[in-house]
């Protein structure tokens, strides 16, 4: 039984159990299982009706949903090659890409999202449809619940990479790559939940796209097991939304839990002298205890923030949060012990969407701050040369759709096979759990020879600027580095925060100008990508003049 099979059964075995639910002004609008099989029936017909066929590629463009997940449900079981799209990504860009994979219909959450993929290619205007359309059509009464048998080799999507050097490319995964995937997730998920959810279902929040890897790999981990799925629908409202939803864990990205960390420490610093002095003492005291060098009274500290602080905060964060699971970008380590300062675990994931999402997963019951878990079971992953993580396994991608040149690249073969090569710069320790320092592409080379990685640095710099939307370290074939700090931040606490990050740092990695922007980079801009991750040298294009500016300030440094 295949992950889609696999699925199928589940959901017609419990067909009175709530599957998933959308968070909409403070109410849940739920389906069960007999609900959602109902949705799936009518976008089956709807697609035999349309006339496309097994390895046809149909873009779905919405934000999350129930119907966005009927619908991905449904073209996989007719052999379609689903190609999700970022709803708020430019319309232009998008049509390159359903171009480029050669998408033979489109299917749209609204109105706003067809007209974007019409304007910028009026040919395809024909079969653009609604999702209004499709959940409209009447339901073919002998269509069975279960999906058409496919091949392990077969591409079930084409999910574009977010292009932070070069032109967005496809990544095809097929029913092999899910095959492991699935149900690894579900084994380290069930490891988490103490095998409890086979009698009370998991519940679990989520508001990252399903349109990015490691969000739809939890989706189908979800639909896979006993699990309720509560959809956020208003990102506005997030933290009402995450306390109704009162979850046992959710997938996050760094950016999110360092906005609630820097929110909580500022809420702290607002309250009376007496709360901040217990906060702070108690936080000092619970690091003393955690790098095991406590002393006689850091017990009593620990022990009285948490009664009236710490406990209160996690309340308020998740009452029922047995975890925070984060991916997508390195996590700073003080963000994490802070969570766990508060009783939150919060366990890392690494991958890329060419390793089907994951490679790495914390244990819920040993893990390592700062570090992104062991390869899960069936993985191999080694260092190459610069350190450049290798992995190999049935994760590993199909290949780039209709560039093979760009896949043979991708993949190193030496006396022991092929290896799929990150990109990213890594590290393991004698537990097997593996650091991620930074991309390789992303590696600054100064003219003293020096490499630098600037992800570290502009994470050491973001911490000292809450207020800093994106911290951008420069200085490639340059003498000396400087950075861009976008956001409202003033120019003396732009070199406070400097100032303390270069103490931390060798001379060489030591930021020696900046330049301060008031508007963030966006994606709208093309200067972030679609998953909100820095497009360098779209910045260094956009912002040539100001960069040249610093480094003329300097210029007897240079």
């Amino acid at each position: 039984m295949n992950f889609l099979e696999h699925i199928f059964d589940r959901l017609t075995q419990t067909t009175s159990r709530i599957v998933i639910r959308e968070v909409r002004d403070g109410q849940f609008v739920e389906v069960s299982c007999a609900d959602l099989l109902t949705l799936v029936r009518r976008a089956r017909t709807f697609i035999r009706q349309s006339g496309l066929s097994a390895g046809d590629r149909c873009g779905l463009l919405a934000p999350n949903s129930i119907r966005w997940a009927a619908l991905d449900l449904a073209l996989m079981a007719e052999g379609i090659t689903v190609v999700p799209l970022y709803s708020r990504q430019a319309p232009n860009e998008l049509v390159g890409m359903l171009k480029d994979c050669g998408a033979s219909m489109v299917l749209c959450g609204d109105e706003t999202l067809r007209q974007g993929i019409a304007n910028h290619w009026p040919e395809l205007t024909s079969r653009l449809h609604l999702f209004d359309t499709v959940f409209g059509t009447e339901p073919d009464a002998s269509l069975a619940d279960k999906p058409d048998q496919l091949d392990e080799r077969h591409i079930v999507t084409i999910i574009y990479t977010s292009g932070t050097s070069g032109e967005p490319k496809g990544v095809m995964l097929n029913v092999g790559n899910l095959n492991h995937m699935v149900p690894c997730t579900g084994a380290r998920l069930d490891t988490l939940m103490e095998g409890k959810t086979e009698q009370v279902a998991d519940q679990v929040f989520h508001y990252l796209p399903f349109c990015f890897a490691g969000s739809w790999i939890l989706l189908l981990t979800a639909l896979s097991r006993n699990s309720l799925l509560s959809l956020s629908t208003d990102l506005n409202k997030l933290a009402d939304e995450l306390r109704l939803a009162a979850p046992n864990y959710c997938l996050n990205v760094p950016t999110l839990l360092e906005r609630i960390r820097t929110g909580v420490e500022g809420q702290i610093a607002q309250k009376p002298g007496f709360v901040q002095t217990i906060y702070r003492k108690g936080k000092t005291a619970w690091v003393r205890q955690y790098e095991q060098q406590a002393n006689l009274l850091d017990d009593l500290w620990v022990a009285l923030a948490n009664w009236l602080i710490f406990a209160n905060i996690k309340q308020k964060i998740g009452a029922n949060l047995r975890c925070l699971i984060c991916g997508s970008a390195p996590l700073n380590k003080e963000t994490q012990l802070f969570f766990m300062m508060l009783g939150i675990r919060v366990l890392q994931v690494y991958g890329l969407t060419e390793t089907t999402a994951i490679c790495t997963m914390d244990d819920p019951r040993d893990y390592t701050p700062g570090r992104v878990g062991p390869a899960i079971p069936g993985i191999e992953m080694k260092l190459g040369a610069n350190d450049e993580l290798l992995v190999r396994g049935p994760n590993i991608f199909a290949g780039y759709w209709n560039k093979p040149e760009a896949t043979d690249a991708a993949m190193l073969r030496d006396e022991t096979g092929d290896w799929f090569r990150t990109g990213d710069q890594g590290e393991v320790d004698s537990k097997g759990n593996w650091a991620i320092s930074g991309r390789i592409k992303a590696l600054l080379i100064l003219r003293s020879g020096h490499n630098v990685a600037p992800e570290p640095i502009e994470e050491k710099l973001a911490f000292q600027l809450p207020k800093a939307q994106q911290c951008v370290v420069l200085g490639n074939d340059r003498s000396f580095l400087t950075a861009l700090i976008t956001g409202e931040v003033a120019r003396e606490q732009a070199e406070a925060a400097i100032a303390t990050v270069n103490e931390q740092l060798p001379h060489y990695k030591r930021i020696l100008a900046f330049h301060l922007e008031k508007e963030p980079l966006t994606i709208e801009s093309g200067l972030l990508t679609a998953n909100g991750k820095l497009r360098r040298d779209a910045i260094a294009k956009q912002f040539a003049n100001e960069i040249e500016a610093m480094y003329r300030s300097k210029k007897g440094q240079e």
